[in-house]
């Protein structure tokens, strides 16, 4: 995350290396990447003054006993470690809506210079109008013939933004200023994606803007899903009740629903993608729900899968401190800002709940606010998990150079440079998803 932005993150997102996207229309003034003082709160980017710490074993019950077989981690320590990270940090989501509806608005029409079909679907959470609606824009490959894997982006945009089709009709986004929808047109501070070589991998793409479900600011909360959820009478989240980051996740989980209901997508070869505070909710949203085959998770840093038993860059008391972040957690999870060495859970067990599942961390070695190593840490903690389950960790606890990606079945992936992706990046991700949902089968 960055210092001085709530919903105005800063960051570029380029095309597919080679595909020029168009520019932004304006840029924000860019705070300082790696800040001295956040909140009030010192950071430390200083390796000498990280401490000590013991990390929870992912393979240890609450009760002291040793898992040693995946029947035990599924039946008992997974359950564990989820109940406990939900309650503590992210939340508890509510199950799928049982009114839940799709309205496929496009059916299927030629975009993209015909390499593509395009759908977009309102998944309606409720029957009651006023309720939040997500709006999903999915883009398949125009020459397939049989159900496709599909990569789903969760973005800071409207559609209409998110993706270099200009055929889509202009849509709106949540103002922080004035709490209402406005022109999406407005806030185009991020690139659109190319997703012309993903299309010709043989994959398609989805993405929806994340505040359909929940708004990125305080002061939006009656305005988002979590506000509906309240019980009668309750005015303001119970402490284990979910933040925004567990109901972007849902969000994302909402989408899995319709994907299922498509014919054209293959619902079990879904993976997700989302950067920074999203790259915290595709890491939850990979952990909560077994369905997504694989997670891509960009600079998630602090809250996603940087360890935070590590005094580095960005921390608890950062992320929950009053005018920054508290809304995205759990109200519980403030509770461990001043003492982080005693939280029972970290970053490795959020990436050991993805296991076996393919997980790929992106990060970049400038960006020490969101401590590329401590991610890289948290999944060396979490390869036992991979290995038990029979998959290949990353096999290593070396941390590698810049521009020399692990790509097992936990792998990592360190540009040089900042927060955010470049396009060398996405060949990256294309090479991950191509070994990992078979587009070819």
């Amino acid at each position: 995350m960055r210092a001085a932005c709530a919903v105005l993150l800063v960051f570029v997102s380029a095309g597919m290396q080679g595909l020029q996207a168009p520019a932004p229309v304006t840029q924000p003034p860019r705070p300082d990447p790696n800040p001295a003082n956040v909140a009030g709160i010192p950071v430390n980017y200083d390796e000498a003054k990280v401490g000590t710490y013991t990390l929870a074993d992912p393979l240890v019950l609450n009760n002291g006993k040793r898992v040693r077989d995946a029947k035990t981690w599924f039946a008992k320590r997974r359950p564990e470690i989820v109940e406990m990270i939900e309650t503590q940090q992210y939340g508890r989501a509510p199950v799928r809506p049982a009114d839940e509806t799709f309205e496929v608005t496009e059916k299927g029409t030629p975009a993209l210079d015909g390499t593509a079909i395009r759908k977009l679907i309102t998944i309606h959470l409720s029957k009651d109008p006023s309720a939040p609606k997500i709006y999903l824009a999915v883009y398949l490959p125009a020459a397939a013939r049989k159900p496709v894997p599909l990569l789903l982006s969760i973005g800071f945009t409207a559609i209409s933004n998110s993706v270099d089709d200009p055929a889509l009709i202009p849509g709106t986004i949540w103002d922080p200023k004035t709490n209402t929808r406005i022109p999406a047109s407005q806030f185009r501070f991020f690139r659109p994606v190319d997703i012309t070589p993903i299309l010709n991998a043989g994959i398609g793409y989805a993405t929806f803007y994340y505040g359909d479900v929940d708004l990125d600011y305080a002061e939006g909360f009656k305005n988002g899903i979590r506000a509906y959820y309240l019980k009668p009478g309750q005015k303001d989240p119970a402490h284990d009740d979910w933040g925004s980051i567990a109901a972007w996740a849902w969000g994302m989980s909402r989408a899995e629903d319709y994907f299922e209901t498509d014919p054209d997508i293959d619902a079990r070869r879904v993976a997700i993608h989302g950067i920074s505070r999203l790259g915290k909710t595709v890491m939850w949203a990979g952990a909560h729900d077994q369905r997504f085959a694989a997670v891509i998770a960009s600079c998630s840093g602090e809250g996603g899968a940087a360890l935070s038993h590590r005094n580095f860059g960005e921390t608890i008391a950062h992320l929950t401190a009053p005018t920054r972040y508290p809304y995205q957690f759990a109200i519980n999870y403030q509770k461990y800002a001043a003492f982080p060495d005693k939280a029972p859970f970290d970053a490795h067990l959020i990436i050991a709940l993805i296991a076996p599942r393919p997980l790929l961390l992106q990060t970049g070695n400038t960006d020490l606010w969101s401590d590329p190593k401590g991610e890289f840490l948290a999944a060396v903690a979490a390869g036992p998990v991979y290995k038990l389950l029979g998959k290949d960790p990353l096999d290593t606890d070396v941390m590698p150079a810049p521009g020399q990606p692990v790509l097992h079945d936990l792998a990592y992936l360190m540009h040089d440079g900042g927060h955010g992706m470049v396009p060398a990046d996405w060949d990256v991700f294309l090479q991950f998803l191509k070994m990992h949902l078979h587009p070819s089968e």
